[in-house]
């Protein structure tokens, strides 16, 4: 006869497991003896081991009773059952997997390639980050609402941003997010951008780059608020009201 922690050691299991299977059912509780301890026989060693093994092999313990129990066709089909269970498990698993993997690709996961391009793009150009995510956001509402428009929008972005003053003019906007809305210096920037449009044919003015380049940002921040409203202003001085 054995003490429950010579037949854990037996069986290769912790004492804190029999116990925790005496509390499900699994394996039988005998009586203590006269001396206070309880004695565990061979066929406890043996229901230990058929327990140990189903458990490590990934089947519930709920269900361990039930095999246990079983005659050899239902143990079969009960198996069958468990496999399959576990198999869909291991596909919903590898689901999310790729769906994880997926969101380790940052932008591609919401965005077409041609726009991640983009955002890459104003990256290499040192575009703060903070401005990244606003442009990123902007895309992921323009392909959800119109995405028929995409293309002809990444053409018009990626032609703007092959202008080197309007590189400039972008950064300038970019640095200007945590100004005050009373910084003079938001004369200056609008001046710039006034100066950049005045450059721009009719045929191009169409496009709307300023509104390519404040888009949604109006929004964001105070400082771009304030430089839209002195805007107008400026486009007038240069007869482009």
């Amino acid at each position: 006869m054995l003490t429950i922690g010579q037949l854990a050691a037996h069986v290769g299991v912790t004492v804190r497991a029999v116990r925790h299977y005496h509390q499900h059912g699994l394996l039988a509780e005998p009586a203590r003896d006269a001396s206070g301890y309880r004695r565990y026989d061979a066929q406890a060693v043996v229901d230990l081991i058929r327990i140990k093994t189903l458990a490590a092999a990934g089947v519930p313990l709920a269900r361990i009773d039930e095999l246990l129990n079983a005659q050899p066709d239902e143990f079969a089909k009960a198996i069958a059952r468990i496999d399959q269970a576990l198999e869909d498990k291991i596909r919903d698993l590898n689901r999310h997997r790729h769906r994880i993997a997926e969101l380790a690709a940052g932008e591609r996961l919401f965005l077409p390639p041609e726009i991640v391009d983009i955002l890459d793009r104003l990256r290499g150009l040192g575009v703060s980050e903070r401005m990244v995510q606003i442009e990123r956001d902007v895309w992921i509402l323009a392909v959800a609402l119109s995405p028929q428009d995409v293309s002809a929008w990444v053409a018009g972005k990626n032609a703007v941003f092959d202008d080197l003053d309007f590189q400039r003019v972008y950064l300038a906007c970019d640095e200007a997010f945590d100004w005050d809305p009373r910084d003079p210096r938001l004369h200056e920037l609008a001046a710039a951008i006034a100066d950049w449009e005045a450059q721009r044919n009719e045929e191009q003015s169409r496009t709307d780059a300023v509104g390519l380049m404040f888009s949604r940002v109006i929004d964001s921040s105070p400082a771009w608020q304030r430089a839209l409203e002195l805007l107008p202003g400026e486009m007038a001085k240069r007869g482009r009201a």
